[in-house]
């Protein structure tokens, strides 16, 4: 007889521990350890190649470790996957719902597939919040950039999730609808207590949205701190210097 696993005792959204991902010769990950509290809001950064996709899809399951363990909301991933999934959600504008399906049909299915209870009211809810109403029910592929961003983050947020993912969340969006959607992330980590991961290029929005910083250089944690406190390490004013100094091998203003 099979016997429901029991949570772990645990304070941490998000618990990596010695976290290894080899792809023939190449470690996408390389022996990372990090735990995120939940109710946080932690950047991943790093450039292209740096191992933040791969990081993610084995936080989410979808990608086994070479080696090492990861434990979201107090379970093994992917091992108990099951107890998780439905609490946790993703969302990334490199992810195209189905075009033919409108924005109705669309988030009624992933709406299905997490089970949410009264979904009509809760796809309502979304379109009010997210302003989503006066094209509910156009195809997917008719919409813009910025209205398929919104469609994107209404669907990561059909099922209430505990845990959002987010890959690149404003990409490609003008200022104006950029700080929009930051501001309804920020109000939903408020009214929800949820935990969010950030994997971005704009350092903006990482000063902006984040407690916590970890980067990322060739699979390794390079650095993990507050924002704050990297500013100050690295004696520089913005993120982005930060970022280029990481890139581009030059040292922390401590080490001279």
């Amino acid at each position: 007889m099979s016997v429901l696993a029991e949570p772990t005792s645990s304070d941490w959204a998000i618990d990596v521990v010695s976290l290894t991902k080899l792809y023939s010769a190449t470690r996408a990950v390389d022996d990372i350890s990090f735990a995120i509290p939940r109710g946080s809001v932690t950047g991943l950064l790093g450039g292209n190649g740096a191992g933040k996709t791969t990081t993610i899809a084995m936080i989410m399951g979808l990608v086994l470790p070479t080696s090492g363990r990861v434990q979201v909301l107090g379970f093994s991933m992917p091992a108990q996957s099951a107890h998780v999934l439905g609490r946790m959600n993703f969302e990334s504008p490199y992810v195209d719902m189905p075009g033919r399906l409108t924005v109705r049909q669309n988030l009624t299915v992933f709406g299905r597939l997490y089970a949410v209870e009264d979904l009509k009211a809760r796809i309502a809810e979304l379109a009010s919040d997210l302003d989503l109403t006066e094209f509910l029910d156009r195809p997917s592929r008719k919409l813009s950039a910025g209205q398929k961003t919104r469609v994107a983050l209404a669907k990561a947020l059909v099922n209430r999730p505990e845990l959002l993912l987010l890959d690149e969340p404003t990409a490609s969006l003008d200022p104006d609808t950029a700080d929009w959607i930051r501001s309804h992330l920020e109000d939903y980590r408020r009214n929800h207590g949820a935990t969010i991961l950030l994997a971005s290029h704009n350092m903006l929005e990482v000063e902006r949205l984040c407690d916590r910083v970890i980067i990322m250089k060739r699979g390794r944690i390079e650095d993990d701190d507050t924002p704050a406190h990297i500013l100050t390490r690295y004696n520089r004013a913005t993120l982005e210097e930060v970022f280029l100094d990481v890139a581009r091998g030059r040292v922390q203003e401590s080490q001279l």
